[in-house]
């Protein structure tokens, strides 16, 4: 039995892991639920599964949970809130598990503090390792903490390096449905509204990555994340869009062979496998071979995905550099869902930001934090 910390509870990847435990009640158990500021939801998930420990955003949040679960004559659940709160239930003694699914850096604090306490982590938020990812992957090798992806990608290489050695691997690639904007005119970009890039092809997923998906920074962010998980220099990362998300990811060997991962379009099954890792259970999520019938590959256009380019870049040079990419993007998606700037408008904020960004690599996750906030506050001044 693993006992289950889930960063991020009320969110998509959240919610589809206690989906996982619903159907496997028999391996895994939840000890703590991080939940952000969804306290129905979090009141919810705690009344069914019954953690020993549940975090809220805030101190205001904390108490009304502790409030409602009070009524509902549930006793000995403890409730705390902020980073405090989440970095609690990452190392809570009994957790074997921890599940790190809360978007942007603010799970950042709590994934290190698990990985320093020898937790395992299915790593589903990106970011983490985007900004932090030299700091938690030497801190887990030094302490022999595995770190298994849960984003769809990545964890497809995971199973796929399973059957060879580093040494073996030339080229893993990553691939990208292309977003909903693949054959739209290079002209049309500017006109481009939330409503539109908010529709995409094949996944439901938040709002940030979605827009990530349409400009193909999530894919960016995705080759960062590739060098450090597996240990791999950027020119060993290749971007592929494949318009019907049926291989997942695929890695080419020395000698030529290229193994694919091939599975539905359904986050449960990575959950599953970075849950169960080394053991496959059998589950239901079968795949239908007549999907493969017609399989399309094509090369990306930097013209048209310049922040893919961009995260090309940012990743050569590492440290405050992929930093700063991912924290200027992040102001920059929210302004134009805001409607302050173009879509367009999204990589030549990133670009100004990198562009202003000195080469360094922290040392510390306060030293990555502080890089974090100049760079969100760079993007800001840039958009005033």
């Amino acid at each position: 039995m693993k006992h289950l910390a889930i960063l991020g509870s009320t969110g998509s990847i959240g919610q589809s892991t206690l989906s996982i435990v619903e159907q496997f009640p028999d391996r895994f158990q939840v000890a703590a639920l991080a939940a952000g500021r969804n306290v129905d939801e979090a009141f919810t998930q705690t009344v069914r599964w019954k953690p020993r420990l549940v975090s809220l955003a805030t101190e205001e949040l904390a108490a009304g949970l502790t409030a409602r679960l009070r009524q509902a004559g549930l006793t000995g659940i403890e409730v705390l809130h902020g980073t405090q709160g989440t970095v609690a239930c990452a190392t809570r003694p009994e957790v074997d598990f921890v599940v790190s699914a809360i978007v942007g850096v603010a799970g950042l604090e709590a994934t290190h503090a698990a990985i320093l306490a020898g937790k395992p982590v299915g790593l589903a938020n990106k970011e983490c390792m985007v900004a932090a990812g030299e700091i938690l992957t030497e801190a887990a090798r030094k302490r022999n903490v595995p770190i298994l992806p849960i984003d769809s990608e990545h964890n497809a290489v995971h199973q796929c390096l399973r059957v060879g050695t580093h040494g073996e691997v030339k080229t893993i690639w990553l691939t990208a449905s292309g977003g909903p904007f693949r054959q739209l005119p290079l002209d049309k970009f500017a006109s481009i509204t939330p409503e539109q890039a908010l529709k995409h092809p094949t996944w439901v997923m938040g709002r940030r990555i979605t827009i990530d998906s349409a400009t193909m920074l999530n894919k960016g962010l995705e080759i960062i994340e590739a060098c450090r998980l597996f240990d791999v220099a950027p020119g060993q990362v290749r971007v592929t869009i494949h318009p019907q998300s049926t291989v997942h990811s695929l890695v080419e060997f020395v000698d030529g062979s290229i193994l694919a991962q091939i599975s539905v379009t359904d986050m449960r099954l990575p959950i599953l496998y970075a849950l169960a890792y080394p053991e496959r259970p059998a589950s239901s999520l079968t795949f239908d071979l007549a999907a493969l019938r017609h399989l399309d590959f094509e090369e990306p256009d930097f013209e048209r995905f310049p922040c893919l380019r961009l995260a090309f870049e940012a990743a050569a040079i590492g440290g405050t550099h992929c930093i700063a990419l991912n924290a200027a993007d992040e102001v920059a998606v929210e302004a134009f869902l805001d409607r302050r700037i173009p879509f367009n408008g999204i990589p030549r904020t990133i670009e100004k930001v990198l562009a202003a960004t000195p080469e360094a690599h922290p040392a510390t996750i306060a030293d990555v934090l502080s890089a974090d906030l100049e760079a969100r506050q760079k993007a800001r001044t840039l958009l005033a």
